[in-house]
């Protein structure tokens, strides 16, 4: 089988100004997708899908393969995230005269998924056949029942009723949230149905707690950094 991996690594971040490689413990926030990337046993091509050849230097300092740069109108604000991986696999399937089984997206804003994640959510999806298998994480604090809006200058439920005093273990069924980590589809349904997820046949990969970040705020940025002190990866290093 062949599989495709991608990171999309677009340089007109707006929330955090060129946070895909912004330093986390001297680190590149993008160096550590690739550097799980690379290890995996599954996939047998890697590349890097980027607009900005700052990136795509620093993607190839740390090991990745960035063959080409992702033309402007795959790289705007309001572009899709399918429209772009469509792009990736096009390009390298056409350059390299190869069809692909799978396309496995990692998205560089979890530094804290593994090599062992990125295998599982590969593996679920061969063996089940499913459309996709998506990395999620359980919530809580903001499980649907609490979630409120206002109307009228008034606090009234969003969607579901809460009952009064309902205590966090008592919250059910579990809530999960797609955890901006990896996504493993069949080459068909993002090349001819243009879906990431959603299909009746999307497929779960629980990602534990301590691996459940997406970078997106300043705030991100300290929880991510906090967490991979306690699990350092020491292992990633340029290569040249």
């Amino acid at each position: 089988m062949k599989i495709l991996g991608i990171t999309l690594a677009r340089g007109g971040s707006k929330s955090v100004p060129r946070k895909n490689i912004r330093p986390i413990l001297g680190v590149p926030l993008i160096g550590y997708t690739i550097a799980e990337a690379l290890q995996s046993r599954f996939i047998t091509r890697f590349v890097v899908s980027t607009d900005d050849e700052e990136i795509r230097q620093v993607a190839l300092k740390y090991g990745a393969d960035a063959p080409f740069l992702r033309p402007a109108e795959f790289s705007t604000d309001t572009a899709s995230s399918v429209g772009a991986l469509q792009h990736a696999v096009n390009w390298v399937e056409q350059e390299e005269g190869v069809r692909y089984d799978y396309i496995i997206e990692l998205m560089c804003t979890n530094p804290m998924k593994t090599v062992e994640d990125i295998d599982s959510c590969i593996e679920k999806l061969i063996q089940t056949g499913a459309d996709s298998v998506i990395a999620v994480h359980r919530i809580e604090d903001h499980h649907p029942i609490r979630i409120k809006k206002i109307v009228d200058d008034r606090i009234v439920d969003f969607c579901l009723p809460e009952k009064p005093e309902t205590r966090r273990q008592d919250l059910k069924p579990n809530a999960y949230v797609r955890s901006g980590s990896i996504y493993a589809l069949r080459r068909d349904h993002l090349m001819v149905e243009g879906r990431r997820y959603g299909s009746v046949d999307s497929r779960p990969y629980i990602l534990p707690d301590e691996r459940a970040v997406n970078v997106d705020t300043e705030i991100d940025f300290l929880i991510a950094e906090n967490l991979l002190q306690r699990a350092p990866r020491t292992y990633i290093k340029p290569r040249n």
